[in-house]
């Protein structure tokens, strides 16, 4: 018998809508920064504060979004059978998976010939859910177990990794690496592994876990003391192993040139693939902000909760909208259509030229843009899904 949920938790759907806004930064700065394609914004000898920060941030996003992830599919549990949600999760995820290949890699590359995939976070959550699909027959001991197993002990492969003649495969970066890494797959056709799968799914097992934490088993007060509890110590944990600074973080800190520097090697962890410390201290600040704002309702967490409630729609048009903007930007710079064409690489149309683009005051400006854009387009989105709630096919945008 199953339990139904009568309303949303508006905290999830403030939170979710969070990181899907600052997500979007991220992709802004990577098409128009000036040094987007040239340096890496965490690189310590060349970074500067606000630029370090501004790629810091976003951090947060893929791990909160596959966490909540994990308690929305909990709840989903209340109101389904075993096998109605088996079912969903399998097919979603497939669906997932398919999005990610097809319609996502063209809004990266432009490339209808679909000579390069890219491979990241929208697959992995298909990948996961397919897998959390075919564990929801198991015990939810069982599934905490693994998640814990998976994100606890998945860095000792980073021993591995790190000896000389380590030679990653295509299943072992689809699996633990990933790290940017581009295998041919057939042909001219080839695919860059960004969200290895044993990490990024078993953190999806421990939100799935989390979930009955925002079940009418708790209330407000004890879900607060005990998400409060959970987050504090994931950010004990995360000081304690950095502090060790052998475990849980395949590059260790060092001193740098100036205290401040120092403090942004400690905190600097590893996302390709996500380091224990990485899911520590974003999993941690992210189950203390659900505590904080499960007591705000305002205006300001009213619309925001509008882009968490129509995340995937959200997610989708963003990359389009960018990198439609991106290309104006390029010919409005003057340059032609063969410059474009010279620029391709790996059969992607980025329209970026190296060492070209804007500073951060610029890349906040665009930014904001995209979100005023984006808003109208969401909420219209978000009040169709409430006024045809009826449609089936709704549950899988």
């Amino acid at each position: 018998m199953t339990t139904t949920v009568k309303q949303r938790i508006l905290s999830i759907d403030i939170l979710r809508g969070i990181v899907m806004v600052i997500m979007a930064l991220d992709h802004v700065r990577d098409y128009f920064h000036i040094t987007s394609w040239t340096d890496d914004p965490l690189n310590l000898e060349t970074t500067t504060p606000a630029l370090f920060f501004t790629r810091y941030i976003t951090h947060f996003c893929a791990p909160t979004f596959v966490f909540l992830s994990g308690v929305s599919i909990y709840l989903q549990s209340l109101r389904k059978t075993k096998s109605e949600l088996s079912v969903f999760l399998i097919k979603r995820g497939l669906w997932l998976m398919f999005v990610e290949v097809v319609i996502i890699s063209f809004a990266w590359s432009y490339n209808p010939n679909y000579n390069f995939f890219f491979l990241q976070v929208i697959w992995v959550i298909g990948v996961s859910m397919v897998l959390l699909g075919v564990l929801i027959h198991t015990s939810y001991k069982f599934i905490l177990a693994l998640g814990l197993l998976f994100v606890l002990g998945h860095n000792l492969l980073d021993f591995v990794e790190a000896a000389k003649d380590y030679k990653p495969t295509f299943l072992w970066d689809l699996l633990h690496h990933g790290n940017f890494a581009v295998h041919n797959l057939w042909g001219s056709h080839s695919a860059i592994l960004f969200y290895p799968i044993i990490p990024w799914s078993g953190l999806m097992m421990l939100g799935y876990c989390s979930g009955i934490f925002f079940t009418s088993k708790y209330s407000k007060e004890q879900r607060a003391k005990i998400i409060t509890r959970i987050g504090g110590g994931l950010l004990l944990l995360f000081v304690a192993l950095r502090f060790i600074n052998v475990y849980g973080n395949p590059i260790v800190w060092s001193i740098q040139k100036t205290n401040f520097y120092t403090f942004l090697s400690f905190i600097n962890i590893h996302k390709y693939p996500p380091s224990l410390m990485y899911m520590c201290v974003t999993i941690g600040i992210a189950l203390l902000s659900l505590v904080l704002l499960e007591r705000l309702e305002n205006s300001f967490t009213r619309t925001i909760s509008i882009f968490g409630r129509t995340a995937f729609f959200y997610y989708i048009l963003h990359l389009y909208l960018i990198h439609l903007l991106a290309t104006l930007n390029f010919y409005f710079n003057g340059h032609s259509v063969k410059e474009s064409i010279d620029n391709i690489q790996n059969y992607v149309w980025y329209f970026n030229i190296p060492g070209e683009g804007y500073g951060l005051p610029e890349v906040y400006l665009i930014w904001i843009v995209v979100i005023l854009i984006l808003f109208p387009l969401c909420k219209w989105y978000d009040n169709y899904k409430q006024s045809h709630k009826e449609k089936w096919w709704l549950s899988y945008l």
